[in-house]
């Protein structure tokens, strides 16, 4: 006969916290900031070990901003303990030290005044972040073009690694991927307007749809003077941004598109900027 505690079915032990991984989780922003890397690494040619502290102190940096948000809450928002909070010092501790190694071979590797507009810029735009995700306001059209410039900047910090100073064409690759990076953010925030209206069954909110056209108008309007001014490769990088996204508008209106995985749309629009880029080094060479 079975004693009463065979009966009883065990207590099932309780499932270990996974400790949680500060690493970006924005692919599409991860390849805003790595591409203009790879890009003007190979427009450059040539190369410099300093450039690997770029990388790194890219990534760092972007790592760091989720752990940091989390604390700034607790302090200034929750103002009470999270479960998260150790993990999340841990992890900012662990960027932040990255963070200043890199930086320490920049300024031994750049000139002071380039150092310091980079460095002021970057700490600028990094103290914005934060303010705004605190604020919860990081939906701001304008943040997210401040956002897109922000992150194709390490074009201009590769250049800066690779040859000691800003060439003249790394400028122009540095607005036309800013341009692009802004037309794209634009349309995938368009498309989640439109995926939780579709959800709600309400009408969504015309704002990043009417600022992603704005963006396309502007492309295209770039991609004529290019074609005008015979830069081919960059008249046609231009174009393909352009139809592309205008193209992923158009599909935003139809309900089976909007229920499309997000990874899905995200590999799109990947191969869409790898396009472009390859395009802009095409016409930069």
């Amino acid at each position: 006969m079975q004693t009463l505690a065979q009966t009883i079915p065990a207590k099932a032990p309780p499932a270990q916290q996974r400790t949680k991984l500060y690493l970006p989780r924005e692919h599409g922003a991860t390849a805003m900031l790595l591409t203009p890397i790879v890009a003007v690494g190979l427009l450059a040619r040539t190369w410099h070990w300093s450039e690997l502290a770029v990388l790194a102190a890219a990534f760092a940096a972007m790592s760091a901003k989720d752990p940091a948000v989390l604390l700034m809450r607790q302090r200034f928002v929750w103002k009470k303990p999270s479960p998260e909070a150790s993990a999340a010092a841990r992890w900012l501790i662990g960027w932040s030290a990255v963070l200043v190694a890199s930086v320490a071979v920049l300024f031994a590797t750049w000139p002071l005044r380039a150092f310091l507009a980079v460095g002021a810029g970057v700490a600028a735009f990094g103290c914005l972040a934060i303010f705004v995700n605190l604020k919860n306001r990081q939906r701001s059209t304008l943040f997210q073009i401040a956002s897109a410039a922000a992150l194709t900047s390490t074009s201009v910090a590769t250049c800066l690694a690779a040859a000691g100073s800003v060439a003249r064409w790394c400028w122009w690759f540095w607005a036309l991927s800013a341009l692009q990076a802004t037309a794209g953010i634009l349309v995938v925030h368009a498309r989640l307007d439109a995926r939780i209206a579709l959800r709600k069954a309400t009408a969504a909110s015309p704002q990043f749809r009417r600022a992603a056209q704005v963006a396309l108008t502007v492309l295209l309007s770039a991609a004529i003077a290019a074609a005008v001014l015979r830069h081919i490769p960059i008249a046609l990088a231009l174009a393909l941004a352009a139809a592309g996204y205008a193209w992923d508008l158009k599909r935003q209106k139809n309900p089976a598109s909007l229920q499309m995985p997000l990874k899905t749309v995200g590999q799109q629009a990947l191969l869409l900027s790898s396009l472009y880029a390859a395009l802009l080094i095409a016409g930069l060479w």
